[in-house]
């Protein structure tokens, strides 16, 4: 069955395209030319965005992918939830967000996270002799790319090296958690892929970010999480982590060119500073990221073409024919303001139109 939605505006990647009809069939879009026959969906002069993509979740449940395809999410790039099985669970709900993961993320048993997440032994990396081991077993348990947390006090830069290696070696992109300036500087060295967070101790220095654009490297600074984590630990008269530091990076970063990417780190973990909401903190995502200096198109594109790209999604990301039909109807023009992505009318994962039960 087709299904035409007339009289939309699309988001073409760079701009709103003059009012026209987007022809969905089966799971993929087809060309315009091709609505003869097809059920209709009056649009009434809406904006149709690609479907959303977050590249930074923690997944827990079914409820998860409903509150993300609720707000326009329909891509979410997991960075640690285990047991594999959990997530396989979640992979290929009809009509609901799709999903990616590096399952359990490589840490140090000396790490924070490791004494306060409960991470499982198959996580835990002592050194650079165990890099091996853990990519092996990521692969053998179906995980998209291979995430590791830079938590210090915990791994040295021989281990980090060793990780992103070893993951190189299989043909696996590498995400590090590198939230202040020593772990970015690790993570830099290591040669890493995608860095998500943004520093809250300090500010990236100009040769920081020169090295960024010189090595092409991508980064998620999930600055909805930084802002959640700032607020939740600061107290007045005692100095805490700055959301200053954080803005100002990506600042610094974009202008020089660096590919930005939109991550909430949404979760529902126990023992963690801050839990941004499922969906709503992908939109606040794109806020902050317009406020730390890119424009409407550019935040919108962190969101849709840009991490279909880097996280090699070809079918997705953009509104073309034989591409995935994720569409996200929006009433209000977020090229204006951004904030008009929350205007969600209707949204589809895969053509299948969600409706919330």
């Amino acid at each position: 069955m087709r299904t035409a939605i007339t009289d939309v505006r699309v988001f073409d990647g760079e701009r709103l395209l003059e009012p026209g009809t987007v022809v969905i069939e089966g799971s993929v879009l087809r060309a315009a030319g091709e609505a003869r026959g097809a059920r209709r969906v009056d649009g009434r002069g809406g904006v149709l965005l690609p479907g959303l993509i977050d590249t930074h979740v923690h997944l827990t449940d079914v409820a998860t992918l409903k509150a993300f395809t609720a707000y326009g999410v329909t891509t979410a790039l997991d960075m640690g939830t285990w047991p594999s099985s959990k997530v396989d669970a979640l992979r290929g709900r009809v009509g609901l967000t799709d999903v990616r993961s590096a399952t359990v993320g490589a840490t140090s048993p000396d790490s924070h996270h490791a004494q306060n997440l409960d991470i499982p032994p198959s996580g835990l990396v002592g050194g650079p002799g165990d890099a091996e081991r853990y990519v092996a077993q990521r692969l053998a348990e179906g995980a998209d790319f291979i995430k590791i947390i830079i938590d210090l006090p915990g791994f040295d830069q021989a281990t980090v090296d060793a990780l992103v290696a070893a993951a190189r070696r299989q043909g696996m992109r590498t995400v590090v958690h590198a939230p202040n300036l020593e772990t970015v500087r690790m993570a830099q060295l290591a040669g890493a892929d995608i860095l998500t967070h943004a520093p809250l101790d300090q500010p990236l220095s100009a040769e920081d970010v020169a090295r960024a654009r010189a090595d092409d490297r991508v980064i998620s600074p999930t600055l909805a999480m930084m802002e959640a984590i700032v607020a939740s630990v600061s107290r007045p008269g005692r100095p805490g982590p700055s959301y200053e530091a954080a803005r100002a990076s990506v600042a610094a970063l974009h202008r020089a060119g660096v590919t930005i990417l939109a991550g909430s780190d949404a979760n529902d973990a126990v023992g963690v500073p801050a839990r941004p909401p499922f969906g709503e903190s992908l939109h606040r995502e794109l806020e902050l990221l317009t406020g730390a200096g890119l424009s409407t198109v550019e935040a919108l594109r962190a969101a849709t073409v840009l991490p279909a790209r880097h996280f090699g999604l070809t079918d997705r990301g953009v509104i073309a024919p034989g591409r995935r039909a994720d569409l996200v109807l929006l009433s209000g023009d977020p090229v204006a303001d951004i904030r008009a992505t929350r205007t969600i009318e209707r949204v589809w994962c895969a053509g299948i139109e969600y409706t919330a039960a």
